[in-house]
């Protein structure tokens, strides 16, 4: 019996049946277990509704399932998704993209649990000592620096910005709309009892803007009747201190937010110079450095340091930092210090940082889930991030990556090819097996896989030239360059080496005729879509007002077209206090977000909530005789977001695909045209050969109508079409940012020194 169950296909593989999630059509496949297996496919062919919404979502349903009930009803609330059945699940760790969101108190040495290491080693051999483990750390009160609290910076209220000495209490002197005439703060100083209401502050006495300021738990001796009997009076300044610097809410409006920006100073921690950790901590030494010289350290550095170090009382600590640094180093991220905020990360880099925390892990027979992990990375990156898919697959664990990049299809043991097109055109295997059996399968993939890179065979000759003289930012080593006018331009180097430094920072600092589109998170989240970016909103509802006779607020899911239930969000979310919050779809409106009589309107056939499912093709066509509207969204297309639905809601778009929309909004608004001069920092991030293929076309067209583009890039089919290339390097952080080569991409190929160009020759060379 064992014998047969050995030879039962459906205990070495993860096996779904009639998967419909999203737009994948009844997909079918068996994905074999203790293997990497790839999924590729253009963007929004279906990957990430294969991988992440069915595979490791069901997985992870699953494993809830089998909590007692009482953990079972803390956990959030998972739909089964749509697929008949599934076979051959194992626990799931989805490594994705996300950024951390932390706040100031996670840092990469927190992030990467080299932090209790670190501590463990100072509190056992550091001299003098601090006491234990948590004497060290800016996280607990018996390590913290007393004056920031373990931020390392202060936060400065502007008394002069916040208070208005001419208007009296009635009159609302706090310019905080949280203490405006008549709210619950305000009612605090204007029933205390002890200031007269009518009275400008000017005409205050000393004590009395004392206490009107800084007053602290003050009983009150004769407060007005309406003053809560038993609170004790704070000043404004305190108050807000305790409400919003010291415990800032999670949730807060914009306006708040704003009002906070301009009220508020924040600054380096005086009594510890940004350091974190009170003076014992700082004061313990091992080898003549502290806790605080380990973390200001790059990964590089303390690595080298971590050398000289031979002390048999810490030797597990010391090979568990080693081994973690190694992880960090391996994944290309030598260049972090380990005092760097996490939410500073990017995308990738918080990717890189969450394998790590994988790799030492006793667990096998894990799925491991991976979301494009070489976003930001190198090529010679790209080497090493293999390196670590096949450790985690050899240690017994499958492995499945949603991937895009060719030298990670070709370690793959299994492929499946997504397609054949995007969105609905999507959702099909087109292809499973090999990596080399790819290569001749005929897909889109195939095809561009088993192609060699070209080199473009005349470069164009620049307008001019403009100089960026002493480029020293960050880690920039103060370099002169000049950046040609009126062509394409790829800056180049690996991930750290200053690429974004010098073209997002010193370029634009010191030729300011230059605009940048990066990948600054968009304001807006649920609320705002690409049609709000784009600035054609406003007409969609107007053309939908024009054909019900109902006004445009109707179709606005942000006005009186909302559905009441889910007040136009679609979901209703419940919060679990300490856990996170849980969304599910509002059952009134099916996730519509709008409000029964607006979807009784149509236009073309289609309601309002149709339209904001559809890609920008589809609504071309709806808004055809509205050059106002399908003019802006024909964009979306050309910079490689139609696969998109125009309604989709900012907060869930990659870095890459934000980037592409501002771009996207930045060419509608000029028309994309005349002598513009851009930078773009990644624009290719999430992108399908194939689709970027399409950007260097849109690329061709921009400096031929007279634009100037200077690209920051990894994509080595991006470096091959470009006129000029400007590489950075040779290494990360403080083995880069200097100037390695400027010239014509097959120049670059023949430089023996350029991680790029070796890279880009052997692309070349197929």
């Amino acid at each position: 019996m064992s014998a047969a169950r050995s030879q039962d296909k459906g205990d070495a593989v993860i096996r779904l049946v009639g998967a419909s999630v999203n737009n994948l059509r009844n997909v079918s496949l068996d994905l074999p277990k203790r293997a990497l297996t790839v999924v590729t496919g253009l963007s929004g062919s279906g990957k990430s509704s294969l991988v992440l919404e069915t595979i490791a979502a069901e997985a992870q349903r699953l494993v809830n399932d089998t909590y007692p009930s009482f953990v079972r009803n803390r956990l959030p609330h998972m739909p089964a998704p749509e697929v008949q059945s599934t076979s051959g699940l194992t626990f799931t760790a989805i490594v994705d993209q996300r950024r951390f969101t932390g706040n100031s108190r996670s840092t990469v040495s927190t992030a990467s649990d080299l932090a209790p290491l670190l501590r463990l080693m100072f509190s056992r051999i550091g001299e003098p000592s601090a006491g234990y483990s948590p004497a060290y750390s800016f996280n607990d009160p018996a390590g913290m620096c007393p004056e920031c609290e373990g931020l390392g910076t202060v936060v400065d209220i502007d008394v002069n910005e916040l208070i208005d000495p001419e208007k009296s209490i009635d009159e609302g002197p706090v310019r905080f709309s949280q203490f405006r005439p008549g709210v619950y703060r305000w009612k605090r100083f204007a029933y205390s009892g002890l200031f007269d209401r009518g009275k400008p502050l000017k005409d205050f006495t000393e004590e009395e803007i004392r206490l009107f300021l800084y007053a602290d738990k003050l009983k009150l001796p004769n407060p007005d009747p309406r003053f809560p009997k038993t609170a004790r009076f704070d000043g404004v300044v305190t108050r807000m201190r305790d409400v919003y610097v010291k415990n800032r809410p999670s949730k807060m409006s914009p306006l708040v937010h704003a009002e906070l920006e301009r009220l508020t100073t924040r600054r380096l921690c005086p009594e510890c110079d940004g350091a974190r950790v009170n003076a014992a901590a700082r004061g313990s030494l091992i080898g003549g450095t502290s806790i605080v010289d380990w973390s200001a350290m790059s990964v590089n550095r303390l690595r080298e340091h971590l050398e000289s170090v031979k002390d048999p009382r810490v030797a597990p600590a010391l090979a568990g930092i080693r081994h973690t640094l190694d992880a960090l180093l391996s994944v290309g991220l030598g260049y972090l210090t380990l005092d760097r905020e996490s939410s500073t990360l990017s995308g990738g880099e918080a990717q890189r940082v969450k394998i790590v925390r994988h790799l030492g892990s006793s667990l096998t027979d894990i799925t491991y889930v991976f979301d494009e992990p070489s976003a930001g990375l190198h090529p010679a990156d790209v080497e090493r991030l293999n390196e670590l898919l096949l450790r985690l697959r050899d240690a017994g664990n499958t492995v499945l990556v949603v991937e895009h990049h060719p030298e990670v299809i070709r370690v793959a043991d299994h492929v499946v090819d997504m397609g054949p097109g995007a969105g609905s055109d999507g959702g099909l295997v087109r292809f499973e097996g090999t990596p080399e059996a790819l290569l001749t399968s005929g897909t889109v993939t195939g095809q561009l896989l088993s192609t060699p890179l070209e080199l473009r065979r005349t470069v164009r000759k620049p307008r001019g030239l403009v100089r960026v003289v002493a480029a020293s930012a960050h880690n920039l080593d103060g370099f002169d360059v000049d950046v040609p006018v009126g062509v394409l331009t790829a800056v180049t180097g690996v991930a750290g080496s200053g690429k974004s430094s010098f073209a997002t920072g010193e370029l634009p600092r010191q030729h300011r005729d230059f605009t940048v589109v990066g990948q600054d998170p968009l304001h807006g989240g649920v609320r705002s879509m690409s049609l709000s970016v784009l600035g054609v909103a406003d007409g969609v509802r107007r053309a939908f007002a024009a054909a019900s006779g109902l006004g445009p607020e109707w179709f606005s899911f942000n006005s009186k077209g909302a559905c009441p239930s889910c007040r136009g969000k679609g979901y209703i979310t419940t919060e679990l206090a300490f856990l996170d919050d849980v969304a599910t779809p509002c059952d009134a409106c099916g996730g519509e977000r709008f409000n029964p009589t607006t979807l009784e309107a149509t236009l073309a056939g289609r309601t309002i909530a149709d339209v904001l499912r559809s890609t920008a093709r589809t609504v071309v066509e709806v808004f055809t005789d509205r050059p106002d509207v399908a003019d802006p969204i024909r964009w979306l297309e050309r910079v490689g977001l139609g696969y998109t639905p125009v309604g989709q809601s900012l907060d869930t778009l990659s870095g890459g695909e934000k980037q592409r929309l501002l771009l996207a909004r930045h060419l509608s608004a000029s028309r994309g045209f005349g002598e513009e001069r851009i930078v773009l920092d990644e624009p290719t991030a999430g992108l399908h050969p194939s689709d970027v293929e399409r950007l260097d076309t849109l690329f061709d067209e921009l400096v031929d109508a007279g634009a100037t583009l200077v690209v920051v890039e990894h994509n080595l089919r991006v470096i091959a079409h470009a006129d000029h290339v400007i590489d950075i390097g040779p290494g990360a952080g403080e083995n880069g940012g200097s100037l390695l080569f400027t010239g014509s991409p097959s120049r670059l190929t023949r430089h023996g020194k350029s991680l790029t160009g070796k890279a880009l020759a052997r692309a070349v060379s197929g």
